[in-house]
């Protein structure tokens, strides 16, 4: 089958790599010649262009397939959620346990605006320049819903604003405040960028001393080029230390499915062990779209298991593994 484009030649057969000569075409380049019979500048003619279908996806395991929540009562969350301008990583990431959490009394908001000024391969929120400034009334709507949707932990992360030299921290600093003043007794986890290295805006969000202190590495770091182009694997480890050394519980997690080997996974659990994170979360890899990064494997749920003993027995003190876990799953669990 192929398609056919309208185009027009001059006299001289020439490619899209005419500029190369007697180089061999590359797998799938498009080569276009002049034909015979045709004769002087400007003649139209037809020119057959192959049609290049993409790889179907892999077919989901049957331990990966869960119902959407609905309902009314999901329903008036999520209408609550949109009265208040806000936006929640729950729904941004299309997230399989939204429901079960929700229910639970967690939710996970979304601070900053909804433009990351990162491209990480894996992730589905939108790349590309926020709006300039910081939105100061975000914390309080954040602390509103909240207390409406009667949760007992909230997590607050955020995209990344590499843009700004504070990262943002004093919104995240302002968020920690109101949640505890709207709701007294309500734990706050907060799941935070690396702020680029930029410690003193990290400091404005350890002063505030959140119940938990969360900063995901999302891969090994041998494959942070594909995964995390703009992060550095040090970086976030120094991110997990610091926090630590200040007297923080600490949570880092990662996907797996992207081609990393259960060696490499094992030894970034050391890593883990020498910076001291109390909290360490594994889930399977899922596609968002076609654009991002493909599933190299799904993972057997017998693996996460042993992931979770092995990771324990090594010394970190709470390994939540499971094909569908994610930062945030049985977050109120870890504080």
């Amino acid at each position: 089958m192929h398609l056919k484009v309208r185009t027009k030649y001059n006299k001289t057969s020439w490619s899209l790599s005419s500029k190369i000569k007697n180089r061999p075409s590359l797998p799938g380049e498009i080569t276009l010649k002049k034909r015979s019979g045709l004769t002087g500048d400007g003649v139209d003619s037809f020119v057959g262009l192959p049609v290049i279908e993409a790889a179907p996806r892999a077919r989901r395991p049957d331990w990966l397939r869960v119902k959407l929540p609905y309902g009314p009562v999901y329903r008036k969350l999520v209408d609550l959620i949109e009265d208040h301008d806000l936006h929640t990583v729950c729904q941004s990431a299309r997230c399989p346990n939204m429901g079960e959490c929700w229910t639970a009394g967690t939710a996970t908001f979304m601070i900053l605006g909804n433009v990351c000024t990162r491209s990480c391969g894996f992730c589905a929120v939108q790349t590309g320049r926020p709006e300039p400034g910081l939105d100061y009334d975000e914390p309080r709507r954040v602390a509103d819903a909240a207390r409406i949707m009667e949760l007992k932990h909230v997590v607050v992360t955020s995209v990344n604003r590499d843009e700004r030299k504070d990262g943002g921290a004093p919104i995240f600093a302002e968020t920690i405040r109101r949640i505890r003043e709207e709701i007294p007794g309500c734990t706050v986890e907060v799941l935070i960028p690396d702020f680029r290295g930029v410690w003193d805006a990290l400091q404005i969000v350890l002063d505030e001393r959140p119940d938990i202190l969360n900063h995901n590495v999302e891969s090994v770091p041998r494959l942070y080029r594909r995964v995390r182009p703009q992060a550095d694997y040090e970086r976030s480890l120094e991110v997990l230390r610091i926090s630590k050394e200040q007297g923080l519980r600490t949570k880092s997690g990662i996907m797996v499915g992207l081609g990393e080997t259960s060696e490499e996974v094992l030894e970034l659990m050391d890593d883990f062990v020498r910076v001291g994170v109390d909290v360490m979360t594994i889930g399977q890899y899922l596609q968002p779209t076609r654009m991002h990064l493909d599933v190299e494997e799904f993972i057997h749920p017998d693996q996460f298991r042993w992931y979770k003993e092995v990771g324990e027995a090594k010394g970190i003190e709470h390994v939540e593994s499971g094909p569908l876990v994610r930062s945030s799953y049985h977050a109120e669990r870890h504080v």
